[in-house]
């Protein structure tokens, strides 16, 4: 796959501070140009300098009302005509979209920032509403998977920084993915972080 089309754009230009497990994803046509992209936790928008360069149908939210004014301004300075209503103040749990509205939903290092079950359970249903049939979730969040963490309550751990996480383990994800009734795009793929946390990519396309 091409994706130079000025050839004085540095790569960092091009992409961003994008997650290389997107960039992946990209690299292998699973997110292609011509479909429609929700970033749901946008942050700053690390992961859609790429999407909004190339002319893909972005829409993003995020709670914090500074991020979604910083990624509203990033699609304007990358040359976008996408309007500001695409990008939204909103918690993954409660998101202003439509059923079955995006061909690819993305949620990079979101969810082990839920407060407990219920929350945790409340963001994946929606990222799950919002995908249209045939769709792909692309999900990065910690997890148990590698290192042990000390519990404290309603699915929270603590990680090594002192802050508490949810964080899920093999078993879980893959419970969830059946629970879905989703198609596993990839093995679940960890990173682990000396001593500090686990990373884990977990991708699922909505059957039709």
């Amino acid at each position: 796959m091409a994706f130079a089309t000025d050839t004085a754009l540095t790569l960092q230009e091009q992409f961003g501070q994008i997650d290389i497990y997107v960039f992946d994803q990209i690299l292998r046509g699973n997110i292609a140009p011509g479909m429609r992209v929700l970033d749901a936790g946008c942050g700053f928008g690390r992961n859609l300098v790429y999407l909004l360069r190339s002319g893909f149908d972005v829409f993003a939210c995020d709670v914090s009302a500074e991020a979604v004014a910083h990624v509203r301004a990033l699609s304007a300075s990358l040359g976008s005509t996408l309007p500001a209503e695409n990008f939204r103040v909103a918690e993954i749990e409660a998101m202003p979209f439509p059923d079955e509205f995006a061909d690819v939903v993305i949620c990079n290092s979101v969810l082990h920032f839920a407060q407990d079950d219920d929350q945790f359970h409340a963001m994946l249903a929606e990222l799950w509403r919002t995908l249209r049939p045939g769709g792909l979730l692309f999900v990065r969040l910690g997890s148990r998977i590698g290192m042990d963490f000390q519990q404290l309550r309603n699915g929270l751990f603590l990680i090594p920084d002192g802050s508490e996480w949810y964080l899920v383990d093999e078993e879980t994800l893959l419970h969830l993915t059946e629970e879905l009734d989703a198609v596993l795009v990839d093995p679940l793929k960890t990173t682990v972080v000396q001593d500090y946390r686990c990373m884990t990519t977990w991708v699922l396309r909505k059957r039709f």
